[in-house]
């Protein structure tokens, strides 16, 4: 049997998806996965041993250049090579319009995505051949998913055991391990400032009097920030300055090299983004804090995470702007992160979503 995932993007859409891989092996041995992926996100996928093939796209790319001939050949070779694989089922979990065209493309008779009332865009409707209601304890991202691709095969996710898998490479190891052996003896922490969305963000403030407590309380200790952009290396530079001695600023990483590096430090600090995912796909623990996006729905699950979402009645209201922004910020108090940080370091076994 063949299947294919699409699954483009983002990173932690794709990172809070991998457990279908999982389940697909364990609910059919010997069956082939490909997956579909946004060109900037394919380092996550590749090396995976439960994938068969990846299959890449730049949507944004085609649809800035939707008449140019370049993109007309990579549109018509991604048809011919998904085509090619003569898929038994395929399995939309993106749920836009993008992915419902991808789904189109591959010309398979058994095409299963989400219901109208879960999808991002309701046209992606007309390219399924089948709708997949969820249940109402499929709450989280990651069981909605599992949801779909668990039809065909009946087998309850709920009572399996189902991990992620994300490879990483023995040069990026190598590096990582080189990093941590130039820290001091104590607790490694990563910070991460970075996201997407404008009201996702901690204010700098925060993480300075938060990496200063930790620093307080962990006199070995050492904070790592990453950045993805110049806005973000700058903003860094300022909490790090503002925190001192024991905080440090890394040189820019790529996916995997970071994904490396998050496998081996001790703790990972940040709101609802990509690496946070990430972080938590690899075993190591988390304290994330939500705003305008929900944790229940898709912060890391488990003893090892404590998920803090704001106190504010307007929460989880997924905007990307807002008025309230910067009062939104201040709600998450660095006492309650610092908190979950104590409580996860002290009694991991108590703390769960």
């Amino acid at each position: 049997m063949r299947v294919l995932i699409i699954k483009a993007s983002a990173l932690g859409d794709i990172i809070s998806a991998l457990p279908v891989l999982d389940y697909l092996k364990q609910a059919s041995p010997g069956i082939e996965i490909d997956w579909v992926v946004e060109e900037p996100f394919r380092q996550m996928l590749e090396g995976n041993p439960l994938i068969s093939e990846l299959h890449t796209v730049r949507t944004k790319l085609w649809r800035k250049r939707p008449f140019a001939p370049a993109t007309w050949r990579e549109v018509s070779r991604l048809k011919e090579a998904l085509r090619s694989r003569s898929y038994d089922f395929v399995f939309d979990i993106q749920g836009n319009l993008k992915s419902g065209a991808i789904c189109w493309l591959t010309g398979a008779a058994d095409r299963i995505g989400f219901d109208r009332g879960e999808l991002q865009e309701s046209v992606n409707a007309m390219f399924t051949t089948r709708q997949i209601p969820l249940r109402r304890q499929d709450y989280h991202v990651t069981d909605k998913c599992l949801r779909v691709v668990s039809v065909p095969f009946g087998k309850d996710f709920n009572q399996m055991q189902l991990s992620s898998t994300i490879s990483t490479s023995s040069g990026d190891d190598s590096n990582a391990e080189a990093l941590l052996a130039t820290l001091s003896d104590g607790l490694v922490f990563l910070f991460q400032y970075g996201t997407t969305w404008q009201t996702k963000f901690w204010s700098e403030q925060s993480w300075i009097e938060l990496g200063r407590a930790v620093l307080d309380t962990y006199r070995d200790a050492t904070i790592l920030f990453p950045w993805g952009n110049e806005a973000e290396r700058a903003a860094v530079v300022r909490i790090a300055t503002g925190i001192g001695t024991g905080s440090r600023v890394l040189d820019r990483y790529s996916l995997k090299g970071l994904t490396a590096l998050l496998k081996k430090v001790d703790m990972v600090v940040g709101g609802d983004t990509g690496p946070v995912h990430l972080a938590a796909a690899v075993g190591t623990p988390t304290v994330s804090f939500y705003r305008s996006s929900d944790g229940k729905r898709s912060g890391p699950r488990g003893d090892r995470h404590m998920v803090l979402q704001s106190p504010m009645h307007c929460t989880k209201c997924f905007r990307t702007k807002c008025d309230k922004d910067a009062q939104c910020r201040d709600s998450i108090k660095v006492a309650a992160v610092f908190a979950g940080i104590i409580k996860l370091l002290t009694h991991p076994e108590k703390v769960a979503l």
